[in-house]
């Protein structure tokens, strides 16, 4: 009888497709995907290590697994906490039979010799069961920000050749292909025979192979004019920008580039092109040395930007960064109150963009039954557009928007009858 596994992932979706690349292997050497934890002969936890909060639900859910697993069955933790803390790590969870990073050779299967992480990104990984796929063309990042740890385990910046990703596009059969990587803007620079703005005759590759391509974490200053033509050249114009702040003061303390008005003005430029373009960012809260005045420089951005989607994080302290011995700390009740405010106001501007769609006419792929996404929401990240249950799955349909609950549309397909989704 084949040995069964089960894999539990979390944090990102460069996390995701390293599970999939670990899927890959154990099925090729004759594994199958168990119905449950209870069930698996092998499960592995891939883990997250990039603030406190991922941290501890990775250590929970280690914690949780281990109270489910059959006797008998390994339990191996990888990812970025083993990347991370190793030794620390297995010290710390004695549930665990193995804790791998991904940079260390580790034999999940029963006959491959192991496996390290520098061959994770070429291995062969099973058709995606969803009509999209996240496809990751770098691993390792170059930057030194201030609060990021992400360089020390990751490793630097190594680019896979255009070939391997076309490759690989081809192979999973979606309708939809998300690219990723810790600095997606900067693929390429790290190889001669690529260099720098080696992602825009990628994106025009994989835009060749499948019928949607988009790109998630750009660097700004890589945020390029030939890189916007590309983006804009592909039908989805969304742009997911790494901002992290916008008080340039503050941004030099993260050891980032930029600052508000310049990141304003990029905004508007890429607006007058694509009207219907769709924006996202990340901004992180409590930074150390953040002042008032920081702060509402970040709310006065938020409002004029009025970006689509944001996520907003307290500054989480990382040992080994820059930022670990920064001072003056921000107590962690001002950032939570910050936190919230800043929360608050993009909720509203979020409601009030997806209101404004009401009445429009969008492309939606079908990800599942009653779920779709016009261009722009990516995968497991965005809102949805709700849809009627018998649409077919990876079908692009046109629907009109009949209503928004939240971050969430709803969708009537052209031609049915009033009434809600589809008539029904």
């Amino acid at each position: 009888m084949a040995q069964r596994f089960w894999i539990e992932t979390l944090g990102c979706p460069k996390n995701q497709v390293d599970s999939d690349k670990l899927v890959g292997t154990l099925v090729a050497d004759g594994y199958e995907p168990a119905r449950s934890v209870a069930d698996a002969d092998l499960v592995v936890v891939n883990t997250c290590a990039f603030i406190e909060d991922a941290r501890r639900e990775s250590v929970d859910t280690v914690l949780a697994l281990d109270g489910v697993r059959r006797s008998g069955s390994r339990l191996v933790v990888t990812g970025c906490m083993a990347e991370r803390y190793g030794e620390e790590l297995a010290a710390v969870l004695p549930q665990a039979d193995a804790v791998r990073g991904f940079g260390v050779p580790v034999q999940l299967s029963r006959k491959q010799a192991p496996v390290p992480s520098l061959d994770l990104l070429n291995l062969p990984r099973p058709r995606s069961a969803a009509p999209w796929a996240y496809v990751k063309v770098a691993e390792g990042c170059d930057r030194n920000c201030g609060f990021c740890a992400i360089p020390s385990f990751r490793g630097p910046q190594r680019s896979r050749t255009p070939a391997s990703v076309l490759a690989e596009v081809e192979s999973l059969e979606v309708q939809e292909v998300v690219l990723v990587a810790q600095d997606l803007a900067s693929y390429g620079k790290d190889t001669p025979e690529l260099g720098a703005g080696a992602i825009v005759p990628l994106l025009a590759a994989v835009a060749a192979s499948v019928p949607r391509v988009r790109l998630l974490y750009l660097y700004p200053s890589d945020l390029t004019d030939a890189l916007v033509d590309a983006i804009l050249a592909t039908g989805v114009p969304y742009f997911d920008l790494s901002l992290q702040h916008v008080s340039k003061a503050h941004l030099r303390r993260m050891r980032r580039w930029g600052d508000g008005a310049r990141f304003l003005r990029r905004i508007e430029s890429i607006r007058s092109l694509a009207p219907d373009a769709a924006f996202r960012s990340n901004f992180i809260v409590g930074y150390p040395g953040e002042t008032e005045e920081d702060h509402d420089e970040l709310l006065a951005f938020v409002e004029a930007a009025q970006l689509d989607w944001c996520g907003f994080f307290a500054y989480s302290e990382e040992s080994g960064t820059h930022a670990a011995d920064l001072q003056p700390k921000v107590p962690q009740a001002l950032a939570a109150e910050r936190l919230a405010e800043v929360r608050e106001l993009q909720d509203r501007i979020t409601a009030a963009r997806r209101d404004a769609l009401i009445g429009t006419v969008v492309t939606v792929l079908v990800d599942e039954p009653g779920i779709g996404r016009s261009h722009r929401e990516a995968p497991e990240i965005d809102g949805v557009v709700l849809l009627p249950p018998d649409l077919p799955v990876a079908d692009l349909v046109e629907v009109e928007v009949i209503d928004a609950h939240g971050p969430d549309l709803v969708g009537r397909p052209l031609g049915s009858a009033p009434g809600g989704p589809g008539g029904r």
